[in-house]
């Protein structure tokens, strides 16, 4: 009996209790392998979808939402930077401009400070050379007195030197005959 046993166990058993090849792969033994793997897939999926499947889906929908939110701020933050951005050029031109008004009036003040003092020159200039001219005319005419005093006397000096006797109005006459002309 005891070999009737054996054999009507499983033809993928040995005489002594050892699986002989691949246990996996005897016919005999695949409605318990089909049973177990059926009963192992349900309690995978169950722990699946209850337990790991949902903190995965929160996971992603955190994520999710953090990189949304983090493009967001990036947008708002690229937007005040474009704001900032016009804000500096407009207030560069507004400073451009402003210096380019400061120096044009500058430019301005000094030209009318030049002009004032060229036109105060001018007008001291204009005075000392009418001053001048009138020092110059009074030492003119005050040489040419003296030129005829002295052409007088030279000539007076000249006739009694040759051994003339010098007449006055005869010599004044001559010399300013000559002088004249």
């Amino acid at each position: 009996m005891a070999t009737e046993a054996t054999e009507a166990v499983s033809s993928c058993v040995g005489p002594d209790g050892s699986a002989i090849g691949m246990p996996q792969l005897c016919f005999d033994w695949f409605p318990n392998q089909i049973f177990w793997l059926v009963i192992t897939l349900v309690v995978i999926y169950l722990v699946l979808s209850r337990v790991a499947l949902p903190r995965i889906a929160s996971v992603l929908s955190e994520r999710q939402g953090t990189i949304t939110n983090d493009i967001a701020a990036a947008e708002d933050l690229k937007r005040k930077a474009e704001e900032a951005e016009a804000a500096y050029e407009k207030a560069l031109a507004d400073a451009r401009a402003e210096a380019q008004g400061i120096a044009q009036a500058t430019r301005d003040e000094i030209k009318a400070t030049l002009d004032e003092a060229s036109a105060k020159a001018d007008a001291e200039i204009a005075a000392r050379t009418a001053e001048s001219e009138k020092a110059i005319a009074e030492i003119r005419s005050s040489a040419m007195s003296q030129v005829e005093i002295v052409a007088k006397d030279t000539a007076e000096a000249i006739v009694a030197a040759l051994g003339g006797k010098a007449d006055s109005a005869a010599i004044a006459k001559a010399v300013d005959a000559r002088l004249k002309g």
